[in-house]
């Protein structure tokens, strides 16, 4: 079990040739849109993807530079980028934190920044902080509350809101 774990999950080489491809495909994606909507300069200025359009392109040579980088990395290249357990560790974060963005604003289903913050709080302190309820719940409460008086009352910035907040009267 142990010698299982600790089996990388790829090469740094390897992931860096995938992370190299892949943004060289979004950055050939924004260059050709870009292009199609009009990236040249017209009497009375820029056309709209003007800069889109260099942007894409420098997206791509950097996605070009680094994947010759990764194919002359040499013995370095070939080192784990990381084991089982530590891509365990991180994923442990990741589901979590898309859970949450996925209950701000999400078309079948949204409760808004608010209590999204409040479960997303008092999940994590309970799972992986251990609180206790009568420590996590001041906080999970507190923090979007405070949020939301710094954001909706003193600065005037609307944000999310789900159906407790509607039914409250917090449009």
């Amino acid at each position: 079990m142990q010698e299982q774990q600790a089996r990388a999950v790829g090469s740094n080489r390897m992931w860096e040739i995938v992370v190299a491809v892949a943004f060289f495909v979004f950055g050939a994606v924004v260059a050709w849109e870009s292009h199609r909507i009009g990236s040249s300069w017209a009497s009375d200025g820029p056309q709209a993807g003007y800069f889109p359009f260099y942007i894409g392109l420098i997206i791509c040579v950097s996605a070009v530079i680094i994947l010759v980088a990764a194919l002359n990395a040499g013995p370095v290249g070939d080192a784990a980028f990381v084991t089982r357990s530590q891509l365990k560790m991180v994923l442990v974060l990741l589901a979590p934190a898309a859970v949450y963005v996925a209950l701000i604003r999400n078309p079948v289903l949204s409760l808004g920044i608010y209590v999204a913050s409040a479960i997303f709080i008092a999940a994590f302190m309970r799972v992986l902080g251990k609180y206790p309820w009568r420590r996590l719940v001041p906080i999970a409460v507190g923090v979007p509350f405070a949020f939301f008086m710094m954001f909706e009352v003193w600065f005037k910035v609307p944000l999310p809101k789900g159906p407790l907040e509607t039914l409250i009267g917090f449009n």
